[in-house]
């Protein structure tokens, strides 16, 4: 759906999002129970699962960047984020962060002179982290590609790249590339959650 979100993008993010476990589990000291753990073991805490929700902040850390997320949509197949360079932009219509299945998007002007979050997006390496809270809580996520794709092949590999069928991950992108008219690449971050 995304196949022609030939991106007049400025600047994109990649973020993290860290689950948080709810504490061990426990029996009712004041009520018996057959399955009551055996005295001096503990029972293993329960992880939360990562619960999908819209995103509302994203940090990365390794770019000193801490960013607003808007949901914004593809009219006419063309992904436009905020006009805001600092601001970030969420592709409401796919996945959300969190979610088991899909690519949630997340997408940002670059300013050639300074000023757009994700300015440095390329400047991020495999294993940096990305936090992403979201109105359901917090995610983290590790950068495991960083790509530069000039605007004719990036829209020839938006299927694979934005697929909404793959196991559940954080892409981030931006423009890149300033011939001092216009942006000639993007530069695309993918990003598997952490527990």
């Amino acid at each position: 759906v995304l196949a022609a979100a030939g991106f007049a993008l400025a600047a994109a993010g990649a973020f993290a999002w860290w689950s948080q476990p709810t504490g061990a589990v426990s029996a009712d000291p004041g009520t018996p129970s057959q399955h009551a753990p055996v005295t001096g073991t503990t029972a293993a805490p329960d992880m939360a699962k990562p619960v999908p929700g819209a995103p509302e902040r994203v940090r990365i850390p390794a770019l000193h960047v801490d960013a607003a997320v808007l949901p914004v949509h593809a009219p006419d197949r063309t992904l436009v984020p905020p006009s805001d360079p600092a601001t970030l932009g969420w592709w409401a219509d796919g996945a959300k962060p969190g979610a088991a299945t899909g690519s949630a998007l997340i997408a940002g002007h670059t300013v050639h002179t300074g000023g757009g979050a994700l300015d440095d997006l390329e400047d991020l390496r495999p294993g940096d982290r990305i936090a992403v809270r979201t109105d359901r809580g917090r995610l983290a996520y590790e950068v495991r590609d960083v790509r530069v794709y000039r605007k004719g092949r990036i829209a020839d590999q938006a299927r694979r790249l934005f697929s909404q069928e793959v196991p559940g991950r954080l892409v981030v992108l931006t423009c890149e590339d300033w011939d001092g008219e216009r942006y000639l690449s993007n530069v695309v971050v993918t990003a598997s959650p952490t527990g």
